[in-house]
Parts: structure tokens; C-alpha cells; sequence
């Protein structure tokens, strides 16, 4: 840390007062998976049915960020860690709002998400694997971006010309390829609830 920086978050309102006046515990939620596989309609629907429930929730999605905070981003290699990397720092800070966060991110590598686990904490960061086969989501192909990886339009798509790779052991595996999205979203609630559920201290 530069030597001229002194930070004095001790001196501000703490995590816990923050998340005494909203009632809820603050976590983040990481779901990855390939594109096409569901990650941001799951979000929605998921960041709606919280608030339903009486949760404040904040979901953080990678066409949104992609075309604000990092829109001076490029998605090589550099340019996709730095992406997560400020998205965790934007994450832990919505974390210490006392805030539950929902994000929706390709992030197609294990380290990629390990050093966003790093940066929001451990026991924060819950890894949720929104899983469908390849071959289910190019058939998707939501936003025709398979097509255009194919055609050799756009190059290190994850999937077909870069890596994607899975959770070794994530917190839930949700199969879209399986489950309708209202189930997907029910499972993930239900979850996440007993973790969220504000318990006095």
C-alpha cells in the first residue's frame, strides 16, 4: 500500500450497522458459466424474488459493467483479470453495505475467480455454477455471439477458442439444462436464504 494512503474505514459506520438497518446479512454471489448457459436471466429473476422477500439486493451484470466502469477494458487476457478485479472490489464494497450482490460473470478460469475470492473473502464469496453443455448454449445463442465465434468474427470466445473451466467445488451447481428457470431461481434462493437471514448478533 502506497506509504502516503491512510485509510480510516474504522472511523465510518461498520458492516454490521449497515447490515442491522437492512436486516440481512451481506454475501456475494458469484455465478458463472459459460454464455448461454443463463447466468443473467437467473440474476434478474433471482434479485427480484429477494426483494420480494424483503432483501436488498444489487445485481452487477458483464454487458452493464463492460459498458461503464471497465468500458476502457479489452478482453485479452489482462484485460479480462482486471475486469474481475474491479468488479470484486465494486462487489466488496457493496459487501461492507451491508448489501447482498449477484453477479453474473463468464470469469472463465479458476484463478480468475480465486483472486476475486481473495478479494471479497472467503467466507463472503459464494461460488454458484449456472451449468449448461456447451452444445445447449451455442444452441441458445441468446446474442448470436457463438455464430460470429465460429466465423471467426470475434476471437477468444470462451468456449470455442478459449478455456472455460468448471468449479471444482462449487458452493451450487444449478443445471439449466435440466431445470426451468423458475426452479433455478427457487433453488438458489432457498440456498442462499438460511445464509442471508439476519440473526442477531
Amino acid at each position: 500500500m502506497n506509504k502516503h494512503i491512510h485509510p480510516i474505514f474504522d472511523h465510518f459506520l461498520q458492516r454490521a450497522d449497515r447490515e442491522h438497518r437492512l436486516m440481512q446479512h451481506s454475501k456475494v454471489l458469484w455465478l458463472t458459466g459459460l454464455s448461454g448457459s443463463g447466468k443473467s436471466t437467473i440474476a434478474q429473476h433471482l434479485e427480484r424474488r429477494l426483494y420480494n422477500e424483503g432483501y436488498f439486493p444489487q445485481a452487477l451484470d458483464g454487458d452493464n459493467i463492460r459498458s461503464g466502469i471497465n468500458n476502457n477494458l479489452d478482453f485479452s487476457d489482462e484485460g479480462r483479470r482486471e475486469n474481475i478485479r474491479r468488479i470484486a472490489e465494486v462487489s466488496k464494497l457493496y459487501l461492507n453495505s451491508g448489501i447482498i450482490t449477484i453477479n453474473s460473470f463468464i470469469s472463465p478460469t479458476i484463478a480468475i475467480r480465486e483472486m476475486a475470492r481473495q478479494v471479497i473473502g472467503e467466507e463472503d464469496f459464494i461460488e454458484i455454477y449456472i451449468n449448461a453443455p456447451l452444445e445447449v448454449c451455442e444452441a441458445r445463442d441468446v446474442k448470436g455471439l457463438y455464430k460470429k465465434a465460429r466465423a471467426g468474427e470475434i476471437k477468444g470466445f470462451t468456449g470455442i477458442d478459449a478455456p472455460y473451466e468448471p468449479p471444482a467445488n462449487p458452493a451450487l451447481e444449478v443445471r439449466t439444462d435440466q431445470l426451468g428457470l423458475h426452479d433455478c431461481v427457487r433453488a438458489i434462493f432457498e440456498f442462499i436464504e438460511p445464509i442471508i437471514k439476519y440473526r442477531r448478533a
